[in-house]
């Protein structure tokens, strides 16, 4: 089988139709060139130039292996570009798990910017809760993660990306919708839908926290994984909830989002977690880009306190 060298050999000599330009553009003597033309030749068992001590012409199978010949040397270009491209993380494929919650606001914006950043990276989303996010990610079947706290896996990364404000969700004819101030005491007794203590379990862990210290007994009218069921069942009056900022996104008619007086340090985070042995790095490109979103977050969400750390630092 020919070689890309013989290719090249062949170009050039059918481009400038004279062996000594050719061998000149090729930084070879042209004897060599010659004798890889002439390689070619036999290994296609095919005469592809007349040449003449005057004249260099393609014969008729030179002017048809020509573009063919150009193709072959663009694919193996591009093909090593592509390489050297996914080696440094320019190119490639990242599998990016998420919370339901996340894709309201902060995945939205990951997304428009990593993909201004790294065009050249596709971005396979799968939705998960942060458990499985976090048994996907030791088995290596994502890339890196978006999930809440708390977490114990000494294996992974983890970069806080977002801390937002706990709000109070109403129907929009409940007392609480138009007070001058709200406090958890406001929710003593009242109906609350709140979060699953299985498939969300940082947030009914955080809202019971939050009821314990203001010493409370709500109501709990029912248990719901997801930020956008929650604020469905308020609107259809079943109870209050207490939902994070990013909920403001969802834009719900009949439900009103009002700030709640919680203690300063009640904060709602999420995080990005990964594997550093992941050998993928594409990897890389895109903790750049979390890096960059976590420095320049909302001035609603609060300061995050930026900073990668081993995520056995929490715990829970």
């Amino acid at each position: 089988m020919f070689e890309l060298s013989h290719l090249r050999c062949f170009v050039a000599v059918a481009e400038e139709l004279h062996f000594g330009r050719a061998a000149a553009r090729l930084n070879l003597t042209q004897p060599p060139l010659s004798r890889q033309i002439q390689l070619l030749e036999h290994t296609l068992d095919v005469r592809l130039l007349d040449r003449t001590s005057r004249s260099v012409a393609l014969t008729r199978a030179g002017h048809n292996f020509l573009p063919e010949a150009r193709r072959l040397l663009r694919l193996a270009e591009g093909a090593a570009l592509a390489a050297r491209r996914t080696a440094s993380g320019e190119e490639g494929s990242i599998t990016l798990g998420f919370t339901a919650a996340s894709g309201y606001e902060f995945l939205p914006r990951l997304i428009k910017t990593f993909r201004t950043e790294a065009p050249g990276i596709d971005l396979v989303l799968k939705e998960m809760v942060s458990a499985d996010q976090l048994d996907s990610l030791t088995a290596g079947r994502i890339d890196v993660g978006l999930v809440r706290p708390s977490f114990n896996r000494r294996e992974l990364a983890s970069l806080c990306v977002v801390r937002e404000p706990l709000l109070l969700a109403a129907p929009e004819d409940h007392p609480l919708a138009t007070a001058p101030e709200v406090s958890v005491a406001d929710l003593d007794r009242q109906p609350i839908v709140t979060f699953s203590p299985y498939e969300a379990r940082y947030f009914y862990d955080l809202l019971a926290t939050i009821f314990a210290n203001a010493g409370i007994t709500p109501h709990y009218a029912q248990h719901i994984s997801q930020v956008h069921s929650i604020m469905g069942l308020v609107k259809a009056g079943i109870g209050l909830a207490l939902v994070p900022r990013a909920a403001l996104n969802l834009g719900f008619e009949g439900v009103v989002l009002r700030p709640i007086a919680i203690d300063a340090r009640t904060i709602v985070e999420l995080y990005a977690v990964w594997r550093p042995s992941n050998t993928n790095p594409a990897v890389a490109t895109l903790q750049k880009t979390l890096r960059e979103l976590a420095e320049t977050s909302p001035p609603h969400a609060g300061p995050l306190g930026h900073r990668s750390v081993a995520s056995g630092d929490f715990t829970g």
